[in-house]
């Protein structure tokens, strides 16, 4: 399976920053051990360019981030302080990866990743929430143009509400937005997916997956062509920031639900990485190593 992945995606976070930057660093390493090693390819992630950006995002607001000229406010926004030049390239670079992981998929189908992304924070003119651009958006528009996809379904199952997502895409009848996510938690001031799963602080593995089984039947209903998994694994119970009592056996459980779907319906994917801030981080990385190698045997099999 192709999964795109950058250095930039640690070394572009200062090493002072509240962001654990070196889970990037470490699932690489991991993922290239044992199963994961035979069945993940991971590809080093180009960079976009402004005009992949512009598909979903103001041109005044990106250019101000990528000539440096952001405001302090909008700095303070974002939230990935202390700011460094790198997050720059970064940014590009895990786009670049974003868009490489959909390009795979639509030449080839199955499964494909980018080992960081999900930024459903950032909105049309401003980013949030450790989100500059928004990669789910800006792969969104692109597979509808450029590849011809019908009706995506975009499933967030980062325990925060995708509401960045929501926005961008609402007026957009090809993409299908669905956010399961914990109710009482960032953002504050919820927006409006397609449709909203809301689950109360402390929810367990069951009535948890209960949720995402009616959260993938109401996406699935819409025949898609093509799925964006949101997969962040800040559910779990040793998250710093989830507030929810997910296991990792529970985390596994969701995933398999998703891809046992894209099996049972030959749906090509794409899994953007999400949030994930244990501590300490072992429980985050392990989780995305559950991810990746689950996604990697999804695209085995559809392959076959």
């Amino acid at each position: 399976m192709p999964l795109f992945f950058h250095p930039l995606y640690t070394d572009g976070i200062a090493k002072d920053a509240r962001f654990p930057r070196d889970r990037y660093r470490r699932l690489s390493r991991r993922l290239q051990l044992g199963e994961a090693g035979e069945l993940i390819q991971i590809i080093e992630a180009p960079a976009a360019t402004l005009e992949d950006v512009l598909v979903a995002h103001e041109r005044a607001y990106a250019t101000r981030f990528l000539d440096g000229s952001m405001s302090v406010k909008e700095r303070r926004r974002i939230g990935l302080r202390p700011w460094t030049p790198l997050l720059i390239p970064r940014t590009l670079h895990l786009m670049g990866g974003a868009l490489g992981a959909l390009a795979c998929v639509a030449e080839r189908g199955g499964v494909a990743g980018n080992m960081a992304g999900g930024t459903h924070h950032a909105h049309w003119d401003f980013g949030s929430g450790y989100c500059v651009f928004n990669d789910l958006a800006v792969c969104a528009r692109t597979a509808h143009r450029d590849y011809g996809f019908k009706r995506i379904m975009i499933l967030d199952l980062d325990v925060h509400q995708g509401d960045g997502t929501a926005t961008i895409l609402a007026d957009d009848p090809f993409a299908q937005t669905i956010s399961v996510h914990c109710a009482e938690n960032f953002p504050l001031r919820k927006t409006q997916s397609d449709r909203d799963f809301a689950v109360p602080m402390g929810t367990g593995d069951e009535a948890y997956l209960e949720v995402v089984h009616d959260a993938l039947a109401f996406g699935l209903a819409q025949a898609p062509d093509l799925i964006f998994f949101q997969a962040g694994v800040d559910g779990l119970s040793a998250d710093a920031l989830g507030r929810l009592e997910l296991s990792q056996q529970g985390m596994w459980r969701r995933n398999q639900l998703v891809f046992d779907a894209c099996l049972a319906r030959r749906i090509p994917c794409v899994v953007f990485m999400g949030g994930g801030y244990s501590k300490p981080i072992d429980a985050t990385v392990v989780a995305f190593e559950d991810l990746f190698v689950q996604a990697a045997r999804a695209h085995k099999s559809l392959l076959s």
